[in-house]
């Protein structure tokens, strides 16, 4: 079994939340929701990460890790920091935050278990997180049309500054700079989708899954997600992914946060969310989708 802690990343709406529930399942791992995530909550927890986020999609790399390179030791460490959220968060959600967290990372180091990182945020440092932390890196992307789609339902918007405001990350990927940051709001979402699936390709270290296989064949899909994550494939880790993927879903459908870790995830029948993935865009939004993804 492998002692190294686990990212799982991806753009929001492409199962992150489901595959590091998932992969959490088999007992071996402390669950982390989010850390780089700049709204509070999930992010902004310095018991969790001791840094301050400034962007989304935060791009984190050897030339200005002195502040990310500690926090996250301590992160995939399970060092919780009480004293330091206590400062920072004090409503009763937080403060039940707090215990969920400072316990589960205390027990988990007791334990012997590693932390998993279920964080979007991260996906532009996917690199990094290997790099340099030694993180078993699992990210997956979604078909672009279901994943415009997606944002699309729930009246989202890709800010492409979030991207062009963060220097060093132009720096290393230059292609970035082409982007137009006064795009419709169709055509930046298939942007950040293109820039971000184009940084993956040619990044080192990671395992880059695409959503719709896993879904179609879960317990297939998550057997080798185990096994790439140095984790155990036990008959409970099976039974409980067979449990949370092939059965009927536990809501009705819609998005929504649940729980202390503020995730998206619920569980539904895999297979049967693919068929209905791209409701919501017409045929025309479809083809330019496409086009500006191909």
């Amino acid at each position: 079994m492998s002692a190294a802690p686990v990212l799982v990343t991806g753009l929001p709406r492409s199962g992150t939340s489901w595959a590091g529930k998932m992969l959490a399942a088999g007992g071996g791992l402390v669950y982390v929701n989010e850390p780089l995530n700049p709204q509070h909550p999930p992010g902004r927890c310095p018991g969790v990460l001791a840094a301050e986020v400034t962007h989304r999609f935060q791009y984190i790399c050897d030339d200005n890790d002195e502040m990310w390179l500690p926090a996250f030791r301590d992160t995939v460490a399970l060092r919780y920091r009480w004293g330091a959220e206590l400062r920072a968060n004090h409503r009763p959600y937080d403060l039940a935050r707090l215990l969920r967290y400072g316990t589960a990372f205390a027990h988990g180091r007791l334990t012997g278990r590693r932390a998993l990182l279920d964080d979007p945020f991260a996906v532009l440092s996917a690199g990094w997180f290997a790099r340099r932390l030694g993180c078993r890196v699992i990210a997956l992307v979604r078909e672009p049309v279901s994943f415009v789609a997606s944002w699309r339902r729930l009246g989202w918007r890709a800010d492409l500054r979030d991207l062009l405001d963060q220097p060093l990350l132009v720096r290393d990927h230059p292609e970035l700079a082409a982007l137009d940051p006064s795009a419709d709001g169709l055509a930046a979402i298939a942007a950040l989708w293109r820039v971000t699936r184009t940084i993956l390709a040619g990044t080192p270290g990671i395992l880059v899954v695409p959503y719709e296989s896993l879904a179609a064949d879960p317990l297939t899909g998550f057997r080798d997600l185990y096994d790439h994550a140095g984790l155990p494939w036990t008959p409970s880790a099976a039974r409980r992914v067979h449990r949370a993927c092939t059965g009927p879903s536990s809501a009705s459908g819609a998005f929504r946060w649940s729980g202390l870790s503020r995730t998206a995830y619920r569980r539904m029948d895999s297979r049967q969310a693919l068929a209905t993935a791209t409701r919501g865009l017409s045929q025309e939004d479809a083809a330019r989708v496409r086009a500006l993804t191909a």
